[in-house]
């Protein structure tokens, strides 16, 4: 089925879309290749007239008046009638534009909600780089900088970015769409004592003057633009992976990791070879939002998923499979999200069933199939179309867009197709798509298309229903169903208890893992009696679990239930912890069962410690104001 004739109809501005559906022979093929581009409405860049090409960035980061001032320089294409070129700013204070060391005219539009302002500078057809000298703003959504008690060790403040989905702009002046990719190097500069680092190449270990380089020679989008700052340390893992931390936790994060060798040889296996030279992760201080954010060669982390046991691992078979599934091949706008994330999550449970097996693989799919049904039900009642894969952004935030639904319908969408096709044929499909398609960006229609003309016949096509999948909210009735016997074990013990109060024996559990005790917890009633929940925690401890997820999951019940002992331990872990993930239901628990009051004095606490990410969501749900 032919979708191009959808392409230019939703937005205001354009993304990048590669037209070449062959395997490009060479590196330089692939460069030089015509490209097309389709509508973004989240950037003022308009591409088709001048589009940027790389970034020479030269930039100090200061802690005192936390700021990062500096210049980028940009090269840019232009087409023979260019007049102008156009970025993306938010809260930069723009000082002057030069090019050949000769000033260019620009001016500063109208402040636009989450998109922040255009910045249109004059060029002649025959400019070829330019440099914006600039600072960052009090209102720098992508930065978070944390005072030295904001960190593990105490002792130094430390800066991150997270520029995913349009607030690089707030920290570079970009063109600030997933479908403009762009190679960058930089120079930064930090204080002496601390390690700066990028997703590029990064050095290992501090130097004495505070001044690093970078080079990323894979061209990429600005979402994947990234900086931390802080006092890590660097511990290898493998030839080609390693982990940097605070040096008090390093060590941990080493034993957490040590299968990330497997799970890259396992994802080469799969689907080719990994095109990024190395893997490493950092892990960042409690404050980031995520549990990972997949920036090239440099995975951001979340010390949440430092369990001690390696429990919680595929959150980096998930940042891992990225480098497929969204560095390599990436969404041309955000209404195309889905294509980043379900593939990922499809990805990530492959990975984890290579190297961990298929019981463990369908516990982890089990989790993501009841997670989509429940959050699904949610979002019907807010904003039905966000349940659709192909969402519909234009005039809103990207961010609304990450929601269970591109991740996990996106996931079983396409193990509806691999049941459909078969493993075997599924699996070198996507092989070829993510060689085909390397280094260029994708859209829904443009997927399809590729879907229908190399893998999937007429038939299955309507047999999967592919339009309801992608275009119709809700959940399709073709879901497909997961099957794992350790979850049809812990079913019966959910039961026993909701029924009667039936502990679960030590004999039982011993073996149970991280995936099947949020199971049991995930399963049981959204109110309960509290003296059964207490008689749990009595028995488990739960109250006191090590385990971020476990904990979070626990909280659920017990706050509907008025379980009150566990409400200095809901207090401690939301002022401790920025994940979005946790943070979001643990209030909304509270407010769904009359305890708004306490969510908003635990929030007024903890709020300082969020970055932007999470402050947005939160306000949002909380109608909180800072003026009361």
């Amino acid at each position: 089925m032919n979708y191009k004739a959808l392409l230019f109809s939703a937005g205001a501005a354009l993304s990048l879309i590669a037209c070449k559906n062959n395997t490009p022979e060479t590196a330089e093929e692939t460069k030089t290749e015509e490209m097309k581009y389709v509508e973004d409405s989240h950037t003022f860049a308009r591409p088709n007239e001048a589009v940027v090409t790389h970034l020479a960035l030269d930039i100090e980061v200061d802690f005192a008046l936390k700021k990062i001032k500096g210049a980028a320089t940009w090269n840019i294409k232009t087409s023979s009638e260019a007049d102008q070129v156009v970025f993306d700013v938010y809260d930069l204070d723009i000082q002057s534009v030069q090019s050949n060391g000769k000033p260019l005219a620009y001016t500063l539009g109208d402040f636009v909600e989450h998109h922040g302002k255009p910045l249109t500078i004059k060029i002649s057809p025959e400019t070829e780089q330019l440099t914006i000298v600039y600072e960052t703003g009090a209102d720098a959504r992508a930065l978070q900088w944390l005072d030295p008690e904001q960190t593990a060790g105490k002792q130094h403040p430390f800066l991150f970015t997270q520029s995913q989905a349009i607030l690089a702009r707030s920290w570079v002046p970009t063109q600030d769409s997933p479908g403009i990719r762009f190679t960058y190097e930089a120079k930064v500069k930090v204080p002496e004592n601390m390690l700066a680092l990028m997703s590029a190449e990064n050095p290992q270990e501090k130097n004495e003057t505070g001044v690093y380089t970078f080079k990323m020679e894979q061209p990429i989008p600005s979402y994947l633009l990234a900086l931390a700052v802080g006092d890590v340390v660097f511990d290898p893992i493998s030839e080609r992976t390693g982990v940097y931390a605070e040096p008090g936790i390093i060590e941990k994060a080493v034993y957490e990791f040590a299968d990330v060798e497997k799970m890259v040889v396992a994802a080469e296996d799969l689907y080719g070879p990994y095109a990024w030279e190395r893997y490493d992760l950092i892990v960042l201080p409690p404050s980031f939002p995520f549990g990972g954010m997949e920036n090239p060669r440099l995975t951001f982390a979340t010390p949440t998923i430092l369990a001690g046991d390696r429990s919680l691992v595929s959150l980096v078979a998930h940042e891992l499979a990225h480098s497929w599934s969204g560095n390599l091949v990436t969404n041309a706008t955000w209404d195309d999200f889905w294509l980043n994330e379900g593939f990922t999550v499809y990805f990530e449970h492959r990975i984890m069933e290579e190297v961990y097996g298929r019981d463990y693989s369908e516990m982890l799919a089990g989790l993501t199939r009841a997670e989509l049904l429940e959050e699904a039900v949610a979002i019907q009642k807010e904003n039905p179309n966000d349940t659709k894969l192909k969402l519909e952004l234009d005039g809103r935030n990207p961010d609304d867009g990450v929601t269970s639904i591109p991740y996990n319908k996106g996931y079983f969408f396409l193990r509806n197709i691999e049941e459909t096709v078969g493993r075997e044929a599924f699996d070198a499909f996507l092989e070829g798509y993510f060689a085909v398609h390397k280094f260029q960006v994708m859209d829904t229609e443009r997927f399809l298309d590729y879907l229908g003309d190399s893998l999937i016949s007429p038939e299955q096509y309507v047999s999967i229903e592919v339009d309801k999948w992608i275009y119709a909210p809700g959940i399709p009735d073709n879901l497909p169903e997961v099957h794992s016997n350790r979850f049809k074990e812990v079913d019966a013990e959910v039961v026993a208890f909701d029924v009667n109060g039936h502990i679960p024996s030590e004999e039982k559990t011993k073996a149970w893992t991280t995936h099947e005790w949020l199971h049991f917890i995930n399963s049981l009633p959204r109110q309960m009696d509290a003296e059964k929940l207490a008689a749990l925690d009595k028995a488990y401890q739960l109250s006191n679990s090590g385990n971020s997820e476990i904990l979070a999951a626990w909280f659920q019940p017990t706050l509907r239930s008025n379980y009150q002992p566990v409400y200095p331990k809901v207090e401690d872990f939301l002022i401790r912890v920025g994940r979005r993930k946790f943070l979001t239901p643990t209030y909304m628990a509270m407010v769904e069962s009359d305890k708004k009051d306490m969510a908003l004095r635990i929030y007024e606490k903890a709020r300082p410690n969020y970055h932007a990410v999470s402050r947005e969501t939160l306000d949002d749900k909380l109608a909180y104001s800072k003026e009361g």
